[in-house]
């Protein structure tokens, strides 16, 4: 359930029980539809029409209440969505065949993730596809999520949307939806409402599209010998310098952050940009052609700086079809994990590698106490998926995301499948009852950073040799 504090935007009407559902036909609201009007599908033969439909507008409903929005525009959202609660809308116009994309304007300050089924016909009809809801931040906090239906009814329909979540209380509010068709051609999906302006630099999208073409014009080369079939390469570092700067959250702010341990391009620090790092030939990493700056909170025991003894950085992907990869663009940066999250964790977030494995815990529970066999390690992992468009964005999360309904990245509201990249840290200590601190805090506030600066090409051939080929390669892209 909601916390107190985080209110709704009004007052909840009495009696809102979960484990009461009731249905209501009809609203005061009418005029369901409301035409986006015409706007360009880049790679469409012909225009997108878009149809946005208000979520108030329903002409059913189980377990849905109306609450004063906050949201661009005002008006009314439909709040305290939960599992299993649904909506209807009559007439509701799916266009022509072809791939239809399907937007949800969503709001959640809940700590589970969600969907938004787009179903026909009934409550219980074929699911034309499932739209992602993930914490935005705030129940008055707004964020347009996507995904496409490829097969889907056409003309007027009546659409329901079902609520999934394995979280048995309110998870969602709803602003609108709408249905993007292409006159029966592929529509791209759109970039979610809000996503420009200051901290969402984009591609140049003639040049991204170039170079898009010309990866996959390239031909892998021939497999031979024995291979083990891993999709991944990798770049083996060591530590570069500490700093207290963050070029992605402090720009040019040197000494605003709290210390990071650095590894890859040595030049990195709170002034460093794309550019800068591939005019900086020296790196701590292998290959010479990876001049990329990662960074992560310095770890510390009774105060002293732990230099991991090595990171080995993965170039990898955990989808089953890994063939769509392509590279990360020039100027690609995102962050991984939550600097500000401080909550006991008891669990395996650093764990113990080597024979003998954990023997204990710290005496707050927060760190294992590794076998003298064993380092202490973490894992890293950042997502899969990417909008296409954005280098960044102003949480340096919110252009790149998890895979869509379907399990790639072409179904969800991240259609470009990037490389998995994950940081995997070894650090030469086996803990103590007292255990550790990060320089961010708690272990829970483990992150990590990343400014793509690869030489082009020598990415591209091991993403194109070893990724889309399902070859595990080392760090000279060799298998």
């Amino acid at each position: 359930m909601r916390s107190p504090q985080h209110p709704p935007a009004q007052p909840a009407p009495a009696g809102r029980g979960r484990t009461v559902r009731r249905a209501a036909l009809g609203v005061a609201i009418t005029g369901a539809l409301v035409t986006g009007g015409l706007a360009a599908a880049s790679g469409s033969a012909s225009a997108a029409t878009t149809v946005t439909v208000q979520a108030e507008s329903y002409a059913a409903q189980s377990g849905a209440q109306l609450e004063t929005t906050a949201d661009t525009g005002g008006g009314q959202n439909v709040g305290y969505l939960a599992n299993g609660d649904w909506l209807r809308y009559d007439n509701v116009d799916l266009g022509a065949s072809g791939a239809i994309t399907l937007g949800a304007r969503v709001a959640s300050d809940s700590g589970t993730t969600g969907s938004i089924q787009v179903r026909t016909g009934s409550a219980t009809g074929t699911v034309l596809a499932s739209i992602p809801v993930t914490s935005t931040g705030g129940w008055q906090t707004w964020r347009t999520s996507t995904a496409v239906a490829n097969t889907h009814p056409t003309g007027a329909q009546t659409v329901f949307l079902t609520l999934a979540s394995s979280q048995a209380g309110n998870f969602a509010n709803l602003n609108w939806f709408s249905v993007t068709s292409g006159g029966g051609t592929t529509p791209t999906t759109p970039a979610p409402t809000g996503t420009s302006g200051p901290g969402w630099p984009t591609v140049n999208a003639a040049q991204q599209a170039a170079d898009t073409a010309a990866f996959f014009a390239l031909t892998p080369r021939p497999i031979t010998g024995p291979v083990v079939r891993v999709p991944e390469f990798n770049a083996g570092c060591t530590v570069s310098h500490h700093l207290n700067d963050d070029p992605i959250i402090f720009p040019g702010m040197a000494g605003a952050s709290h210390a990071h341990t650095f590894f890859g391009n040595t030049s990195t620090n709170a002034n460093s940009t794309n550019q800068s790092l591939l005019g900086h030939t020296v790196t701590t990493c292998a290959p010479a052609e990876d001049l990329s700056a990662y960074w992560i909170p310095s770890l510390l025991q009774n105060g002293t700086v732990i230099d991991p003894a090595g990171v080995t950085v993965y170039y990898g992907s955990r989808l089953q079809d890994p063939s769509k990869t392509q590279p990360f663009p020039p100027g690609f940066r995102m962050i991984a994990g939550d600097a500000k999250l401080q909550v006991p964790s008891s669990g395996n977030q650093f764990w113990c590698a080597g024979p003998g494995g954990q023997t204990g815990r710290s005496t707050d529970g927060n760190w294992p106490i590794c076998a003298q066999t064993a380092n202490l390690t973490y894992q890293l992992v950042f997502p899969d998926c990417w909008d296409g468009v954005h280098l960044d964005s102003p949480n340096h999360k919110d252009h790149v995301g998890p895979t869509g309904p379907d399990g790639t990245c072409a179904s969800g509201r991240f259609p470009v499948t990037i490389p998995s990249l994950s940081f995997v840290i070894d650090y030469p200590v086996h803990g103590t009852p007292a255990g550790f601190t990060l320089a961010s805090g708690m272990a829970s506030s483990m992150h990590g950073d990343f400014m793509n600066a690869w030489q082009p090409a020598a990415q591209a051939a091991r993403v194109r040799n070893c990724i889309d080929q399902s070859v595990k390669c080392n760090s000279a892209g060799n298998n």
